[in-house]
C-alpha cells in the first residue's frame, strides 16, 4: 500500500508539471499577435498612399518573426503600392544591402504581407547591364513563388490575384510553395514571376546578377 501511495503522488506531481507546461505553452501561444491589415490603414481620405503606414506594417512583420532589426533599417526600405491603390493586397517592400553593376551582384530582402501580391514582371537587359538572373531564400513565413511552367493553380486556392492587378490576370501560372529553408529561382531569364504571402506573410532574401530599375517590364500597363 504505500509503494502504491508513493507511485500515485509520483504520477500525480508529474502530470502536474506536464499540465503546467501546457497551460504556459496555451499562454504564450494566446498572447501572439495575429498579423492583420485593413487597406484603409495605408490610405488617408484622399486615397494618398502612406508611406509611413506601410513601413509600420512591414516593422510589424519583421517583430512577428522576430528578425533582427538594426539601426536605420526602416529609413532604408522602400514601399510600394504600384499606384494602384491596394497595399494590403497588392505592394512591393524591399531594401537593397547591394546592387554593384561593375561587378553585377546583388542582394536584397523582400517582406511580403499576408496575402498581399508581389506583382508580375520581368527583367530585360537595360542600361548596358544584361537580363536579370534571380532566386529568392525564403527566410521567414511563407511565399508562394510563381513563374513559367506548367498551370497549377487550382492547386492553391489561397492564392487569389486581386483585381487590380491587370484586372485578376497573370501570365504565369506555376506556383512554388516555398517555406523557410526552401531556395526558388527564375526558371528562365527575361520570364515573368509574381509571389504571393502566406497567412504569417514572407521574408525573403534575393539574390541576383544585378538589378536595373530600366528594364522591369510589367504585364499590366496601368501598374508602377
Amino acid at each position: 500500500m504505500r509503494k502504491l501511495l508513493l507511485l500515485f503522488t509520483v504520477s500525480t506531481l508529474l502530470l502536474g508539471e506536464v499540465s503546467t507546461a501546457q497551460t504556459q505553452t496555451t499562454a504564450v501561444t494566446s498572447t501572439t499577435k495575429e498579423l492583420t491589415f485593413t487597406n484603409e490603414q495605408f490610405y488617408d481620405s484622399n486615397g494618398t498612399f502612406l508611406k509611413e503606414k506601410a513601413k509600420d506594417a512591414i516593422m510589424e512583420l519583421l517583430a512577428y518573426h522576430k528578425y533582427p532589426v538594426f539601426p536605420g533599417m526602416r529609413e532604408k526600405i522602400n514601399v510600394t503600392d504600384y499606384n494602384v491603390g491596394n497595399f494590403a493586397k497588392l505592394g512591393l517592400s524591399s531594401l537593397t544591402f547591394v546592387n554593384n553593376e561593375k561587378d553585377q551582384y546583388m542582394l536584397m530582402e523582400l517582406f511580403v504581407l499576408p496575402g498581399q501580391m508581389l506583382g508580375e514582371h520581368k527583367h530585360l537587359a537595360a542600361s548596358g547591364n544584361p537580363a536579370k538572373m534571380e532566386g529568392w531564400l525564403v527566410k521567414y513565413g511563407k511565399s508562394y513563388i510563381a513563374g513559367i511552367g506548367e498551370n497549377n493553380r487550382d492547386q492553391f486556392p489561397q492564392v487569389v490575384i486581386p483585381k487590380e492587378h491587370w484586372n485578376g490576370k497573370v501570365s504565369s501560372n506555376n506556383i512554388i510553395e516555398s517555406n523557410p529553408g526552401d531556395f526558388a529561382q527564375l526558371k528562365e531569364k527575361g520570364s515573368y514571376h509574381w509571389q504571393f504571402g502566406g497567412p504569417e506573410g514572407a521574408i525573403l532574401a534575393e539574390v541576383a546578377n544585378v538589378h536595373t530599375a530600366e528594364g522591369v517590364k510589367r504585364p499590366d500597363p496601368t501598374m508602377e
